[in-house]
């Protein structure tokens, strides 16, 4: 029986180990995170009259000194366009995919009824120009070379703080292998329900970071009601990754991440900047 207890013994700190190894972040040559630590409108700060991803809900955040959390996708044409959904149903009221219309046909379309357009990358860079830091999710399901080349060469010319974000490790792979100077997070959410067998196996890696070998990320971005698992106060402390945590609405929940050592990305509230008064650089 002691030989037994000492084999799963055994065993169980093997299978620990290797779990460790499986989610460790990247641990040599990292970017500097220094400027990038801080608290994340989502989609920038948007009402009725500056809807979510325009360029007016980027200024108002500018004006407000918070970081700004932006979505990218491509559109037919090969231009990175900064947008959130698949369609474009909900946002311009057209039943069509973002990336079946050309560049000038997206910018002719109406966000919300507003006056708003649907901006490009380079537009908000352009607007951003350094004085807050961006973090940038790429969308995609499978990886897109094409979108993450786009991206890196305008990226590659800007002068601010900035980081690449993704659900898909894959994508962050193609900047592991061809930006590594990038400062790169691993987006984290639950498991959803309701899925094929393939689809669920793929999300419970996910969701348990056990992918994060292709993209050794610097920090992790977890959804609000998951952030509290014990893994990622493993991560936190033992592995000194700096997090992230989304989307969070109420300033209860905006002090309870600070208070467990998290930044937020937040919408519908709106806390207090916590920008550092240096020279804003890139990274």
């Amino acid at each position: 029986m002691g030989f037994l207890l000492g084999l799963l013994a055994l065993i169980a700190a093997l299978l620990a180990l290797l779990y460790l190894f499986l989610i460790l972040p990247r641990l040599a040559g990292g970017a500097d995170l220094q400027y990038i630590r801080t608290h994340y409108a989502h989609r920038g700060l948007w009402d009725t009259a500056s809807p979510e991803n325009s360029l007016a809900a980027f200024a108002k955040a500018v004006r407000a000194g918070v970081g700004i959390e932006l979505d990218i996708q491509l559109s037919r044409d090969g231009q990175v366009m900064v947008f959130h959904d698949d369609t474009l149903t909900r946002m311009c009221g057209v039943r069509r995919r973002l990336g079946d219309l050309t560049c000038a046909e997206l910018q002719a379309l109406s966000l919300k009824g507003t006056s708003q357009t649907v901006p490009t990358l380079a537009e908000v860079l352009a607007l951003v120009r350094g004085r807050v830091p961006l973090m940038i999710e790429c969308k995609g399901e499978t990886p897109n070379p094409a979108l993450c080349l786009a991206a890196a060469q305008l990226l590659d010319t800007y002068a601010g703080p900035f980081s690449v974000i993704s659900f898909n490790p894959l994508i962050l792979r193609w900047f592991k292998r061809y930006r590594p100077g990038f400062a790169r997070g691993q987006l984290v959410t639950k498991t959803k329900k309701g899925q094929g067998a393939g689809r669920r196996a793929v999300s419970f890696l996910l969701s348990h970071m056990l992918l994060n070998g292709f993209s050794r990320p610097d920090f992790l971005s977890v959804n609000e009601k998951i952030y509290r698992r014990p893994v990622f106060f493993l991560c936190r402390r033992l592995l000194g990754v700096s997090g992230f945590v989304w989307t969070v609405r109420t300033s209860h929940g905006y002090r309870q991440a600070r208070k467990r050592g998290w930044y937020s990305v937040f919408e519908e509230i709106r806390p207090r900047s916590t920008l550092s008064q240096k020279r804003s650089r890139k990274i």
